[in-house]
C-alpha cells in the first residue's frame, strides 16, 4: 500500500505547477493520506488529487512515493483505480 506523488509538471491556479497524489492500493488511503497533508477535498478529481508545488516535498515526507508520471499511471492502472472520464 502506497501513495504516489508525480513531479509538479502540470500548470494549474495561481502560477502554480502542480502534481499528481494516487494510491495503488485504495481510495480511502488515498483520502487518508489527502486529509492528513491538509489537501481539501475540492482537490480530488475521480482517482486522484491535484496538488501544488508547494506541498510536494511535505507529501514525500509523510511518506509518499516520488514516482515519474508514467510510473504514477502504470501503477493507477495496475492497482484497478483507474478512473477515465465519461465522454
Amino acid at each position: 500500500m502506497t501513495v504516489l506523488i508525480d513531479p509538479p509538471h502540470w500548470p494549474g491556479p495561481r502560477g502554480l505547477m502542480w502534481s499528481h497524489l494516487v494510491s495503488d492500493d485504495s481510495l480511502d488511503e488515498l483520502h487518508d493520506f489527502a486529509g492528513r497533508l491538509g489537501v481539501p477535498p475540492r482537490a480530488f478529481d475521480r482517482d486522484h488529487y491535484d496538488v501544488p508545488e508547494t506541498v510536494h516535498a511535505q507529501a514525500v515526507e509523510l511518506g509518499a512515493e516520488a514516482v515519474s508520471s508514467r510510473e504514477l499511471l502504470q501503477r493507477l492502472i495496475a492497482a484497478g483505480l483507474r478512473r477515465r472520464k465519461r465522454r
